[in-house]
């Protein structure tokens, strides 16, 4: 298991805007076992949502599931403009070791350009997953309740969806590693890096606080939000140690479910014993609230 997270970590969080590459596939079942009770484990790849070619998606079942059975949904990284459901292949890898009675969705949404905001697309996208999903829950043998697990720009996705977008209470938790929470921090506006500049222009050049605080987890959280987990590190060069604290910060004023852990010598991904640690914790935090 070390071995493979660390795997993990230096693929996903290494870079914001980076990825690793996989091959696709269409379908993937196992056999039929001797015993026709026994529901067997399925996969199916690169499932349509939507009308785009990016609004798919990989669900991987468990033998033996039910309507009870519980779905986490993986979502990638890539500064909204980059990034792909592949990148999150160790996740599934992972959960299907320590947590095999999950379903798993690893999620493709629709990537931001030069002309295109990734908001409200990218939160609309995650919306159409969520109701091809329950649409599809009698015939896939899953439940309808669901966990966001995101990294960098898909943890800040996660959380935005959870806090603001789940009208019918779909979500029981939200785990984010290294998500951007607030687009109004002084931080993101009056920054000297280019690199953190070309997210913030993603935006529009006469983007206003409104619109910043419409998308920003830290302005549309909640007292009823769901439980959340959040992992950051101190020596992140994109994402300010402010953006992890001062969501946890509002959550414990507001009263809400959360763990937050914060490793000072770590930057936009880890790997040893702190990624081990995160993943123990992630467990744990599933296993409680979830």
């Amino acid at each position: 298991m070390k071995q493979s997270f660390q795997t993990v970590v230096t693929c996903f969080l290494l870079f914001l805007h980076f990825s690793c590459s996989t091959e696709d596939s269409d379908i993937l079942t196992a056999p039929t076992p001797n015993n026709p009770s026994t529901i067997v484990a399925e996969t199916f790849l690169n499932v349509s949502y939507g009308a785009d070619t990016e609004q798919v998606y990989d669900i991987y079942l468990p033998q033996n599931r039910t309507l009870a059975t519980k779905v986490m949904i993986l979502v990638h990284g890539g500064g909204w403009t980059s990034g792909d459901k592949a990148d999150m292949n160790e996740f599934v890898e992972l959960i299907q070791q320590d947590m095999p009675e999950y379903a798993i969705v690893n999620i493709n949404y629709r990537l931001a350009n030069s002309t295109t905001s990734p908001f409200p697309m990218q939160l609309d996208d995650i919306t159409a997953l969520i109701n091809d999903l329950k649409t599809k829950n009698e015939s896939y043998i899953i439940s309808e309740e669901y966990a966001f697990l995101g990294v960098s720009a898909g943890g800040h996705l996660s959380l935005l969806w959870s806090y603001a977008y789940d009208t019918f209470g779909d979500v029981n938790m939200v785990v984010s590693i290294v998500g951007p929470t607030n687009l109004t921090d002084e931080a993101y506006l009056n920054n000297p890096d280019p690199t953190i500049q070309a997210y913030i222009d993603l935006l529009g050049t006469q983007v206003v606080t409104t619109f910043l605080e419409g998308f920003s987890p830290y302005h549309q959280v909640t007292s009823a939000a769901l439980p959340t987990a959040l992992f950051y590190g101190g020596q992140d060069p994109l994402i300010p140690n402010s953006q992890g604290s001062g969501l946890s910060n509002r959550l414990t004023a507001l009263g809400v479910t959360h763990e937050f852990t914060f490793y000072p010598e770590e930057g936009h991904g880890w790997t040893g014993q702190n990624a081990i640690d995160t993943w123990n914790k992630i467990q744990a935090f599933a296993a409680v609230h979830h």
